[in-house]
Parts: structure tokens; C-alpha cells; sequence
């Protein structure tokens, strides 16, 4: 059996390693028209960032290694330029010599990748604009900076590349600036999330220009001028494109494969394309979400490796399935880390679903114990069925524990009432008694049976106007004055009791605290004595967060980015 792979790394790397453990005799050919077969996408931003120091850190495997070890053929500046699927072979170009050469194939893997997207604008190609994808990308980049030793640099694009980007030259010592066209960084996280993100970029002194569309760039004063559509330009000493990836599917298009979003390849869940004995997988490919059923792109190094291996067992007689990407991921942001999975709540509205959420701020461990950071999770469910569709969290320990937990609980089908019953490792320096993920099965069961009843940030115009009802803070006198929100009127909740003839009898009342705990504790005070309530999620804390964020971005929005 002859094997052809098309591109390297996670999936094209994984699938002929793979199909070697499980054939010793068949013949594996890896064609990659860079200079690198397996590297690690994820850590070049922190090369460039002096994190990793060591150029050949990046390299996973060499050709010479792949094939001392495994007998696989990896054939680098080779580039595969067109598919005959009718006589079963490719034209490949030997970039070093210019050669074309035709070779056969019995079964045909397709891990060509996603290139950055790049925008038809003016002064698209200029030399001191850059895209970040590839290990040469990454040595174009760091030469640049070590040559020139720029002082500040524009990024466009808010997602996982341009926030790793953006702290690593941040820690180079750069002013850096990240304008996009979406209020918000980071789209896997819902807006309110994101706002965490946002204040943490700030806080670090990235200048962030959120809601401006970029129109071209021009090379002046010996950096780059970044032009915005009505709005003044950004000055720069270098720009670097960071607006998300492409599937490059060029050719799987002229070889006649069915294509899906974006021009993806279309595979089922053998990895198959439409044609025979030719396979996919990588962030070429259209997958199904696994949460929703829906076609989706998502590009990730984890799906990516699974989809490799699912293609060699197939290939080498077995019979494995792609149950479909969930797009489970986590950050560093600063000294922050912000952690994602299933779907959030604006994708499930999106998406049809009827949906709800809690928002709680947990401890990472234990209180008592020295070093606890608090954290915020956001935990996504369906109304009536009580289905864990996603969550996400924000903070400084254990996030990556927690998001873990719940990507599991996920996919293992799990409801969201049922994470109350997760047993969960518990010492003093990891975590707490009743664990943060625990404590969220806690609050939604609590839902689930009337227990408590919730409000959250997007009622607030609406009932801050409500003259038929009671707005009611219970933080402490001292938390009240350092900040609240108009219309409230504040008793802390263990003087609630003693007071309780101040709150007005016959109006639903409308509690918030710091986090959210306080406050539940006053709905069961006020529930016991007659009263009807509904708790704030999030608490005021996240509130706060939220509010501010938004407050700036606008701000920045009105006053020409001068903020």
C-alpha cells in the first residue's frame, strides 16, 4: 500500500506515524512545501517573545528523524500542485530545483492547513506588514524585530494568535495596539466574558481599538500607517495581519471535492472526502460541532492530531468515527488565563436553542489556604432539558482543571444538574470541599427545582425603570459606598433578618451582592417570610467588570480612540 500525505504537523504528521505503528510495510510519502513537517504552531508567538529561546525548540520532528524512527518519507520544499483522482496520482514541484514530477498514490491525505486570512486592501504586501502561521513566518518576524528594533506595532485581529502576539511584544517592551472590526476579543467567549479579557489587556497597557474597520495601509515615516474607515489612522512601526485563517483548499477545489464553509473540505465521519481514497483533516476541513450538530470550522491542534489518527486506522482496515470538535481551548493572557468550551450563550441563541446560565466567582482552592485567587465561570445549559451545552472561565488558577472537567462532562453527555454529583480531587492548595465546578451543578439543580430564581445583566435597564418592584443590595455599608448601582437600596444580608420590615411586602425583589452568594442567601431569608425573589448573576463584581468595559470601548468609540 501506497501512502501520500499532503502537508505535515498535527494532522498530516500524526496520520503517517500512525499508519506506521499499524503497517509496518506500507509505503508513507509526507509532502510539505515548507522547511518543517512537525513543528509547534502554538508556541511561535512566544518565540518571538524571547519565551522559548531555542529556534530548534519549535521543531517537533525533523525529515531525518521521522524517517530514522518510522521509515516515512517526508519530503520538504516539495509542494503537491494538482490531484488526478482518475488515475490516482499528484503533480509535485521540488521547490529547490523547480522539478515536476508525477507520483502514484493508493490512498490520498489531504493535511494542507488554513493560511492567514488576507485581505484584498491597499498595501497588503508591504514590507513591514506581517502574517504569523508558519516557522518561517515566526524567523521573518524575530529578524525584523532584532534588526530594527521596532517600538511599537499595530495588530489586526483579536483572537487567539493576535492576544499571544500582543503580550509577547507587549513583554519586548512595544507599545501595542490590536484594531478590529468586532467590539470584542476573543469570539469563543461571550461579550461579558470577553469584558474580563479586555480589562486584563488594558491593565497591561495594550491599546485596544475595538468596532473600526480597517481600510489599507500605507508605509510612511519608516513604519506603517494603518488606515481606518472615517476614523483618524494608526501609526505604527509594524503591522502584523492576525484576522483569523482560510482553508487552503486550492486543491482539493481543482481536483473536484465537495466543499463546505468557506471552501473546506467536506469529509464524513470516516475523515472520507467525496472521492474515493482520498482523506482530509486538519483545519481544512469542515467538521460537525459536537454540541450542536451544526458544519463548523475550527481550527485546533487537538481535533486536528484525532482526525490524523482516525484516517490511518481507517486506512489500515479499521473502522474509527469523528464524533466532531467541540472547541475546547485555553489562553494566557498576561498573568490571566481564560479557558472555553462547548458553545457560549450568544452562539446557542444563534443557534436556536432555548438557553440559561450561571455566573459564579469561586475561590481556586480553599480560602483558609494562603494563595487563592478568585476565578469566574460562565456555565451554559439548556432550558427544560437541562443540557450542558458550554462554559467558560476566567481567572488565574485552575482554570484549566475546571475547563477540563467540564469538557469532559460534555461529552460524556452529562446534564448540567448532574455536575453537583462530580467527585472531584479536593486538598487545601488545589481546591475547595465543594469545587467550583461542583458549586455550579449546585446553582443550576438549585434552578431546576425553584430554589432560586435568577435575573441577569441584560434585564437591568428593564428593571431598574419597574416601579413594581424592589431593588436590593446586601453587600456591606462599606462595599455599598466604594461603588453600587443607582435605584438600590442596600442592606447587608446579616442584618437582613432584623430589618426585614424595610423591604416592601407584595413587590418582587431583586437582590445583588459581590458575587452572587450573599444575595442567594438573602432570596432564602426573604423566600422563608413570604417574599418573591430573583438573585443577580454574576454578582456585582462581574457587573462592575462588564459595565466599565463597555463604558470604554464606547468612550474610545466616541472620542476618535484618544482614551
Amino acid at each position: 500500500m501506497k501512502v501520500i500525505i499532503v502537508g505535515g504537523v498535527a494532522g498530516g504528521a500524526t496520520a503517517a506515524a500512525r499508519i506506521r505503528r499499524l503497517n509496518e510495510h506500507a509505503e508513507i510519502t509526507v509532502f510539505e512545501r515548507s522547511g518543517y513537517i512537525s513543528y509547534a504552531n502554538c508556541g511561535l508567538p512566544y518565540y518571538i517573545g524571547d519565551v522559548i529561546t531555542d529556534p530548534e525548540e519549535l521543531t517537533l520532528q525533523t525529515p531525518e528523524s521521522f524517517f530514522k524512527r518510522f521509515r516515512i518519507n517526508m519530503k520538504i520544499h516539495h509542494e503537491v500542485i494538482s490531484i488526478h483522482p482518475e488515475r490516482k496520482t499528484v503533480s509535485v514541484k521540488n521547490l529547490e530545483n523547480g522539478e515536476i514530477f508525477e507520483e502514484k498514490y493508493d490512498k490520498l491525505i489531504l493535511s494542507p492547513g488554513a493560511k492567514p486570512t488576507q485581505p484584498r486592501l491597499p498595501g497588503v504586501g508591504i514590507d513591514k506588514l506581517f502574517t504569523l502561521r508558519t516557522v518561517e513566518d515566526t524567523f521573518r518576524i524575530k529578524e525584523y524585530i532584532n534588526k530594527n528594533h521596532p517600538k511599537s506595532a499595530v495588530l489586526a485581529g483579536g483572537g487567539f494568535i493576535g492576544l499571544e502576539l500582543a503580550e509577547n511584544l507587549r513583554e519586548l517592551g512595544m507599545d501595542v495596539t490590536i484594531v478590529q472590526r468586532p467590539k470584542q476579543l476573543m469570539n469563543p467567549f461571550d461579550p461579558d466574558m470577553a469584558s474580563m479579557i479586555h480589562n486584563e489587556m488594558r491593565k497591561h497597557g495594550i491599546k485596544l481599538v475595538l468596532g473600526y474597520t480597517v481600510e489599507g495601509f500605507k508605509e510612511k515615516d519608516n513604519g506603517v500607517e494603518v488606515l481606518l474607515k472615517d476614523n483618524p489612522s494608526l501609526q505604527a512601526d509594524m503591522v502584523v495581519l492576525a484576522i483569523g485563517v482560510t482553508p487552503d483548499t486550492v486543491l482539493a477545489k481543482e481536483a473536484g471535492l465537495e466543499l463546505g464553509i468557506k471552501e473546506s473540505i467536506v469529509v464524513n465521519d470516516r475523515m472520507e472526502t467525496s472521492v474515493s481514497d482520498i482523506y482530509a483533516a486538519g483545519d481544512a476541513v469542515q467538521v460537525k460541532h459536537y454540541v450542536t450538530g451544526n458544519d463548523a470550522l475550527i481550527s485546533l491542534a487537538g481535533p486536528a492530531n484525532k482526525q490524523g489518527r482516525i484516517i490511518a486506522d481507517n486506512i489500515c482496515g479499521g473502522d474509527s468515527r469523528y464524533l466532531g470538535s467541540q472547541g475546547s481551548s485555553v489562553i494566557k493572557v498576561f498573568d490571566m488565563t481564560a479557558a472555553t468550551t462547548g458553545i457560549n450563550e450568544t452562539n446557542a441563541k444563534k443557534s436556536g436553542l432555548e438557553v440559561d446560565t450561571v455566573i459564579l466567582s469561586p475561590m481556586s482552592h480553599a480560602g483558609y489556604y494562603p494563595g487563592g485567587k478568585v476565578m469566574t465561570m460562565k456555565v451554559v445549559f439548556e432550558k427544560e432539558t437541562y443540557r450542558l451545552l458550554g462554559a467558560q472561565i476566567i481567572g488565574y488558577e485552575g482554570v484549566d482543571k475546571r475547563i477540563d472537567v467540564l469538557a469532559t462532562a460534555i461529552h460524556a453527555g452529562l446534564k448540567a444538574t448532574q455536575l453537583k454529583d462530580l467527585d472531584l480531587a479536593y486538598a487545601p492548595p488545589y481546591s475547595s470541599a465543594k469545587d467550583p465546578v461542583n458549586m455550579a451543578g449546585f446553582m443550576i439543580d438549585n434552578i431546576a427545582k425553584g430554589t432560586l430564581k435568577q435575573w441577569h445583566l441584560e434585564d437591568m435597564d428593564k428593571i431598574s425603570r419597574d416601579k413594581s418592584v424592589v431593588l436590593l443590595d446586601v453587600r456591606t455599608v462599606g462595599e455599598f459606598n466604594r461603588g453600587h448601582i443607582n435605584g438600590f437600596k442596600n442592606i447587608p444580608v446579616d442584618e437582613l433578618r432584623e430589618r426585614i420590615n424595610e423591604v416592601e411586602k407584595g413587590k418582587p425583589v431583586y437582590l445583588i451582592c459581590q458575587s452572587g452568594l450573599r444575595s442567594y442567601i438573602a432570596s432564602r431569608i426573604l423566600e422563608g417570610n413570604g417574599y418573591e425573589t430573583y438573585n443577580f448573576s454574576g454578582g456585582f463584581r462581574f457587573y462592575d467588570a462588564v459595565v466599565n468595559d463597555r463604558a470604554l470601548i464606547e468612550k474610545a468609540y466616541a472620542c476618535g480612540m484618544d482614551y
